[in-house]
């Protein structure tokens, strides 16, 4: 019996010391985890379920539609201009780079254009900030061509950049929120989603 004591004692003393342990070594963590945007930890576990549903850590990160059968690539490029401006941002221009890829090596290669949009303002005041945002500048849509022909319109996911670390400033927030809103809205419109 008091061998069986002995054990249930020392078993204890060492949980005791594990838990020190865990928490000695969690400690700073969580207090910096404290400092973070409140729906920080939201934002990182839906894009840990989107990574461990799809395998692909790139869908976590876009905002994508399928354009509806039929849209022309005319008819994307002419909605992503109209909601752009219609939405205050300044189209930058085009990078087309599948005829790159044709010009430069002669060989075919699927439709992949990125389009270039901006909010001056906004950028500047985001880079003040941080300037490593200017990572995400300019804001880029991307239509591109799948192997069965379909066309795709995505934009980066923002939530990161707007809720993943420390909180902006609720101005600045509320700005960013309203161009990841504008993007998507850009992208769902060109694609023929919900018109």
């Amino acid at each position: 019996m008091r061998l069986l004591r002995n054990l249930f004692a020392l078993i204890g003393v060492a949980s005791l010391i594990a838990v020190g342990v865990v928490i000695l070594a969690f400690e700073p963590y969580v207090n910096k985890a404290r400092s973070l945007d409140e729906v920080a930890l939201g934002v990182y576990v839906d894009m840990a379920r989107t990574i461990l549903e799809t395998g692909d850590p790139m869908e976590a990160m876009v905002h994508q539609r399928r354009a509806v059968e039929g849209r022309s690539v005319a008819e994307i490029e002419q909605h992503l201009e109209d909601v752009a401006a219609e939405l205050g941002l300044h189209s930058l221009g085009t990078l087309r780079i599948g005829q790159e890829v044709l010009a430069g090596t002669g060989h075919d290669f699927p439709l992949l254009n990125i389009y270039l949009f901006c909010d001056p303002v906004l950028a500047a005041d985001l880079m003040g900030l941080n300037p490593s945002m200017a990572a995400f500048l300019p804001c880029r849509v991307i239509l591109y061509q799948d192997q069965r022909d379909g066309l795709w319109v995505m934009t980066p996911n923002l939530d990161l950049v707007i809720h993943g670390g420390r909180p902006l400033p609720l101005a600045l927030q509320e700005r960013a929120f309203g161009l990841q809103e504008t993007l998507r809205e850009m992208v769902d419109r060109a694609a023929g989603i919900g018109i």
